[in-house]
């Protein structure tokens, strides 16, 4: 394992949960700068902001996750206000980052289908109107995420979360301008494509996250992830890449910063 002290992270996506700011304080101690709070609905969305505001190093993001798809227009009406009051173009300057996680899932469908494709519709057309980046959620529906993508117009800032593509659907990602982040997953057994797709993209083109409380990492895996273990994930994407930790944690908090607007990190 490399010197992680000499090492500045961005969990570019997880949840943080009632313990924020225990966990957020662990995260700082192993060298996690910032994290990325988001949002997958109205209330999860309303907490995200609040700890953004009060938890040094955390951002958020406001979004409607696609299994809540069928909440429909009048929770985003609710999720469009919440980005207005944090001040139209400027909201950046107030912790809110990015629109999402949004997008489409047709691996659970608890929202229906057309559901789901206008709630991501309307997502990217907030990330447009208020100059946001954007968090997209696709599970087996890539070309229908592609197809609505197209139609609506790529945000600068487009992040594909939790990526579970191989390299075909990394390069559709990229000739899009979007960036893609990379969990756990890539450092699960079986997950070759995963990792393929991991030593294919631009070095100004990754992110690293946790997901956490979900999809744990080797040598964590099975148990309930945080924060402080992004450092894992960007192991095995040193691994998949040929290249030292210490370049992937400079390049994914580089890339972090630019697409979130996480110009100045906090002093650890």
């Amino acid at each position: 394992m490399s010197d992680t002290l000499a090492e500045v992270w961005v969990d570019s996506h997880c949840h943080l949960w009632e313990d924020g700011a225990e966990l957020v304080a662990e995260a700082h101690r192993d060298g996690v700068a910032w994290v990325v709070d988001i949002g997958t609905d109205v209330e999860r969305s309303v907490a995200a902001l609040d700890r953004s505001r009060t938890l040094p190093g955390v951002a958020a993001t406001v979004g409607l996750h696609p299994h809540d798809a069928d909440e429909g227009p009048a929770t985003l009406e609710v999720l469009e206000q919440l980005i207005a009051d944090a001040g139209a173009a400027g909201v950046r300057g107030t912790g809110l980052v990015a629109v999402g996680e949004c997008g489409l899932d047709y691996y659970y469908e608890h929202s229906d289908r057309d559901a789901q494709r206008e709630a991501f519709a309307a997502q990217i057309a907030m990330a447009h109107r208020y100059e946001l980046a954007l968090v997209i959620h696709s599970r087996d529906a890539w070309e229908d995420t592609f197809d609505v993508l197209d139609a609506e117009g790529v945000p600068p800032g487009t992040v594909f979360h939790c990526f579970t593509g191989g390299p075909d659907e990394a390069r559709a990602a990229l000739e899009r301008g979007a960036s893609v982040s990379f969990s756990g997953i890539v450092s699960f057994r079986d997950a070759a494509e995963v990792r393929d797709a991991a030593a294919l993209v631009p070095a100004d083109r990754y992110l690293v996250e946790t997901d956490a409380p979900y999809l744990a990492p080797v040598p964590k895996r099975g148990k309930q992830n945080r924060p402080s273990w992004v450092r894992f994930v960007g192991e095995a994407v040193a691994a998949a890449r040929g290249v030292s930790t210490a370049q992937v944690a400079a390049e994914t908090t580089a890339n972090a910063q630019r697409i979130f607007g996480l110009d100045d990190l906090p002093a650890r």
